[in-house]
């Protein structure tokens, strides 16, 4: 396998990428143009026009190549657009961004079916096709300006998201959340001109923002490209967040509308892991090398920060929120291992916790809207009247921990592979975020659903049939992927395995330490499905 890793496959005569972007924003504009006073009818627009992206996004599931180019790019789509700029609309996906794209078109008709906001029907919708467009942008742009306009698009709508439909103090929440992540994308937008420039006066070329183009070359001094990837590097931080930058993260999250909650945690947070991935060891493969002990130890500290805090929170929704900390220092730590087991556990990690944490707080949400409080002491026995929501939220609080068969175990599994493979006394600390994370989740379960039940929720409905068709889904994939990931890997891996080769081939002194056949779940050893050639 070569550094083929990004050269376009045959471009679709149906501008189908592109449409995952169109589709919604055209939703938002006749969600604009329909009077306010028909709250039904916006909501149907709304759901119908997400259902659309996410029947393309299923579609592009089914119809992607697992077998021949899934190293390459697909269903490529390329259009000058500032020729004299070098910005152009490239798009295209492979085997790190497909899940990507299919978790945003699966979670969004499920917030949008989940949830009815309380006022502003026409504004609510509206916000929340636009951010659909911007995260699919993020995940299928291949031009920088375009990923850039994307990544930063997305802000606006989550601002007023947050801001307008919020609870308790969400316009502290909201503002903090903006200007956290305003602050840290403005640095790496310096990044990009750099990058830019200095690639066209070393290559004595045009102007070009093209992915594939700047990354093969790689045509920067080594000290030159470490400072532009860490102006990327912080952009990314803020975005995932990582320890220390996390502030923003707890306070948006409870204050957000469950909706709000649901995108933030599903999608919102990959856009800054999957930026590592796609932008920072593509990019910058030795700055990468070279930074990885960094992100690394900030990793370890998320995930023991996190789960410790956690532990500790009264707010069933912030601790949740904390949660998330944690799950995501272990993408970090599965991405700078810098092998295939690491960052195919990191990848798998972000579908994973995409799904299960949507899942817990869509389940927070019917719990406040059934009681309205998240104090856990308010809470109690609650197993009582809500026993299926009880069992439910099991399925996902055991998914989260990481139990075997269930969605969550793969994930770590190979993150933690990758990581002992490559830095041992990381996965051995890791480990204990493990333990921690059975603690906390396992302890606000015990004091939520059992126990005496108080005296004013006693008689707490159930779910609905709307509520078990919205976590239908959720709970499927929770359970398909604990018990047969060999699907989703297999799609994944060969993009990966090009991707490392990438950084072997451009890092003096690299190498993968396990590259051997089969070493991956899911992959038969009698198999030279993604070996390396």
């Amino acid at each position: 396998m070569s550094t083929a890793l990004l050269a376009t496959s045959t471009s679709s005569s149906f501008p189908v990428l592109p449409s995952l972007i169109i589709i919604p924003l055209l939703g938002a504009l006749l969600v604009a143009v329909t009077s306010r006073q028909r709250p039904e009818l916006l909501k149907l627009i709304a759901v119908m026009t997400s259902v659309t992206t996410g029947a393309i996004s299923i579609w592009l599931l089914s119809a992607f190549d697992s077998t021949h180019g899934s190293a390459e790019f697909q269903f490529g789509s390329h259009q000058q657009w500032l020729s004299d700029l070098g910005i152009s609309w490239t798009f295209g996906i492979d085997g790190i961004s497909l899940f990507l794209v299919v978790l945003t078109g699966v979670l969004f008709p499920l917030a949008l079916l989940a949830t009815n906001p309380e006022h502003s029907n026409r504004a609510w919708y509206g916000w929340l096709l636009v951010l659909e467009a911007g995260v699919m942008g993020v995940f299928v742009s291949l031009d920088l300006v375009m990923f850039f306009l994307c990544f930063e698009a997305v802000l606006v709508p989550m601002y007023f998201l947050i801001g307008r439909w919020g609870h308790g103090n969400r316009t502290y929440a909201a503002t903090k959340f903006f200007l956290y992540t305003m602050a840290g994308s403005a640095l790496m937008l310096v990044g990009i001109l750099a990058l830019a420039f200095l690639h066209a006066e070393a290559t004595g070329g045009p102007i070009t923002f093209d992915l594939v183009e700047i990354a093969e070359a790689q045509s920067l001094a080594t000290t030159t490209a470490r400072w532009v990837f860490l102006s990327f590097a912080l952009g990314f931080a803020v975005k995932v967040p990582i320890f220390p930058l996390h502030t923003w993260l707890p306070d948006a999250h409870t204050e957000a509308p469950t909706a709000g909650s649901v995108i933030l945690a599903g999608v919102l947070l990959k856009l800054g892991t999957y930026g590592f991935l796609r932008f920072g060891l593509y990019l910058f493969p030795e700055a990468s090398h070279y930074f990885a002990p960094v992100f690394l130890t900030l990793g370890v500290i998320g995930i023991l920060y996190g789960a410790v805090v956690a532990t500790m929170q009264k707010d069933l929704k912030r601790l949740v929120a904390y949660s998330s900390v944690a799950h995501l220092g272990f993408i970090v730590l599965g991405t700078f291992a810098l092998n295939t087991e690491g960052i195919e556990g990191g990848l798998l990690q972000m579908i994973n916790h995409g799904v299960s944490t949507s899942a817990l707080f869509l389940l927070v949400g019917m719990i406040y809207e059934r009681t309205h409080t998240r104090q856990i002491e308010e809470l109690g026995g609650l197993q009582r009247s809500a026993p299926l929501m009880a069992g439910i939220f099991t399925l996902v609080m055991l998914s989260s921990i990481g139990l075997p068969g269930l969605n969550g175990f793969v994930g770590e599994f190979l993150i933690l592979l990758g990581v002992f493979n490559a830095h041992r006394w990381w996965a051995v600390v890791a480990t204990i975020g493990v333990v921690l994370a059975a603690l906390y989740l396992l302890w606000a379960y015990q004091r939520v659903f059992h126990g005496p039940t108080k005296e004013d929720k006693e008689d707490i409905r159930d779910l609905s049939l709307k509520e078990k068709l919205v976590l239908g889904p959720l709970v499927a994939l929770i359970i398909f992927m604990g018990v047969y990931p060999r699907p989703v890997i297999e799609r994944m891996e060969p993009a990966v395995d090009a991707l490392i080769e990438h950084i072997e081939t451009h890092v003096d002194g690299f190498h993968e330490p396990i590259t051997q056949k089969g070493s991956s779940i899911g992959e038969d050893s009698s198999s030279d499905h993604g070996a390396h050639e």
